[in-house]
């Protein structure tokens, strides 16, 4: 498997497939991705705000002619790292699936920009998003451009001479997850469902769905993983995911049976075999969200009280020498390099 390095910018992944990559993939860094033929064009993603996602596409379009006009934008899931940056695109055909643009319409960049510029009213939940996003992103005056053509299932969509399927895999990181995937070039770009070198974080749910998801992955033999964060990859990332949830659940399973509290067992349960995965605090979401599992509750848990107890458990990982440095080597990346 080739070796793509983790530099921020364009790849060229091979017939007329792109991907561009903000190190280190951390909150808010995600990746975008790009599919040409016949010089139509079809982009995944957009990213977390207009600066950012005017710098990819001017990217896409010193390199790749098709860049120019993108015919259909495709947006992976709900999180605004994904789509906040879609009024750039002017792309007349925009595709999600259903459950993803009901999702995108409750959570405009407003809602996010207003958190940020008040964090300080927020507690510690503010202190989180202040810590993981302010000077890095500007979410002001960004307006919300939703998707015009939704999906329940599949959605197959020609790309002149290409065939890109979108396969809703939600619930599962977000209510309505989606993999865009080229079965004749073995690419896949999987939005969230895939945190190459960083602890996924399980919003929604099921895990049994996002597992599910993996194994998907692996049965279409996908070569190239182009993640929603963090490097490009191949399916040992993609497996690797599969055996953290699958370990998450069983662990986590256990510790609920013994009545263990949410805390307890967060604090139980041995994550060294991921010490070296960004974002450890997210294990704090991905317990809570396995226990709302096992007691049968349904949705998303409130987003403002997960920041808070992601931040307490960061502090006490941080104080231990614990929490661990980027990928790129710094302990504080900007995601420029």
């Amino acid at each position: 498997m080739k070796s793509w390095g983790f530099k921020k910018g364009l790849y060229d992944l091979g017939a007329e497939c792109y991907a561009w990559v903000q190190p280190d993939g951390t909150w808010g860094y995600s990746n975008s991705g790009l599919i040409t033929d016949s010089g139509e064009s079809l982009l995944v993603d957009t990213l977390y705000d207009l600066a950012k996602t005017q710098e990819m596409l001017d990217g896409y379009r010193k390199v790749v002619p098709a860049a120019k006009n993108i015919g259909t934008l495709v947006n992976t899931h709900s999180n605004g790292d994904h789509y906040f940056g879609n009024q750039l695109v002017h792309a007349p055909r925009i595709v999600s699936s259903r459950a993803c643009a009901q999702e995108m319409a409750k959570r405009p960049p407003s809602h996010r920009a207003k958190q940020m510029r008040d964090w300080r009213e927020l507690g510690e939940a503010g202190i989180f998003i202040n810590e993981n996003l302010s000077g890095k992103f500007d979410l002001e005056n960004i307006d919300l451009v939703l998707p015009n053509e939704v999906f329940d299932t599949m959605l197959s969509i020609q790309v002149g001479k290409k065939t890109v399927e979108l396969h809703n895999v939600g619930p599962a990181h977000t209510g309505g997850d989606t993999l865009a995937w080229l079965p004749n070039e073995k690419v896949v770009y999987t939005g969230d469902i895939i945190f190459s070198n960083a602890h996924p974080i399980v919003w929604d749910g099921p895990v049994s769905n996002w597992i599910k998801a993996c194994e998907k992955m692996i049965t279409w033999g996908a070569e190239i993983v182009v993640p929603g964060h963090g490097p490009i990859c191949d399916l040992d990332a993609v497996r690797a995911t599969k055996h953290y949830l699958e370990y998450l659940t069983l662990c986590t399973r256990k510790r609920f049976d013994a009545e263990m509290s949410e805390d307890e067992a967060i604090n139980d349960i041995n994550f060294d075999e991921f010490r070296d995965w960004l974002d450890p605090e997210r294990v704090v979401v991905n317990v809570h969200c396995l226990y709302r599992e096992f007691k049968g509750l349904k949705g998303a848990p409130d987003p403002l009280e997960m920041s808070a107890k992601m931040l307490r458990y960061r502090n006490v990982l941080k104080a231990s020498n614990a929490y661990p440095r980027s990928v790129c080597g710094h302990d504080q990346c900007d995601g420029q390099h």
